[in-house]
């Protein structure tokens, strides 16, 4: 399980379709590969592998480690140098897309109609991060998925989803002095 975590993770930084292949192409052209060296891969599963063993996993299982990072930034004054506007942080929310499909579809996804009549089926989510005019690196915050709730007639959207996150972490954010930042939507 863990090398499947920290192969999905690695993922991100490779920018590949297929992470194993990456690896593979790698460890045959330099004799080793970033699974190994950089990510502490002991064995590269399959991405078919990764998928059965880490689609059952609950989302909410990661969110604690966006807290601890948050942590340890506050504690060694990492979070000094992103002051900006007033002296606050500035935390950028915008919602984003990463699945959509006329055919693939689960009970937690959002739905619409094109102009063909043809449904269409997508997941969203929130993704709220401390910024700063002139940095490179942002600060990624705990997400909100936009997904059906349980009693409401209309479709979730990216604003509820948004109001949802304040509720829930504001209190949170507000001790370490933020604006909140969105676009127009907001």
């Amino acid at each position: 399980m863990e090398d499947a975590a920290l192969s999905a993770f690695g993922v991100f930084f490779t920018q590949t379709p297929s992470f194993l292949a990456y690896q593979r192409l790698m460890e045959g052209s330099k004799g080793k590969n970033n699974a190994q060296s950089v990510f502490g891969v002991h064995q590269i599963p399959s991405d078919n592998h990764i998928r059965d063993l880490l689609d059952p996993v609950k989302p909410e299982a990661v969110f604690p480690v966006f807290e601890e990072i948050l942590q340890v930034l506050e504690q060694q004054g990492e979070l000094r140098g992103l002051h900006s506007f007033a002296d606050t942080l500035l935390m950028a929310m915008d919602g984003t897309e990463y699945f959509s499909s006329s055919r693939i579809h689960c009970p937690q996804c959002s739905t619409r109609t094109l102009r063909s009549g043809e449904m269409h089926f997508f997941h969203s989510v929130v993704t709220p991060v401390l910024v700063c005019p002139g940095q490179a690196h942002v600060i990624p915050l705990v997400p909100e998925f936009i997904v059906p709730q349980d009693g409401h007639d209309k479709q979730d959207c990216e604003t509820a989803a948004a109001k949802r996150w304040l509720l829930h972490h504001g209190q949170r954010y507000s001790a370490l002095k933020v604006t909140v930042l969105g676009d127009d939507l907001y």
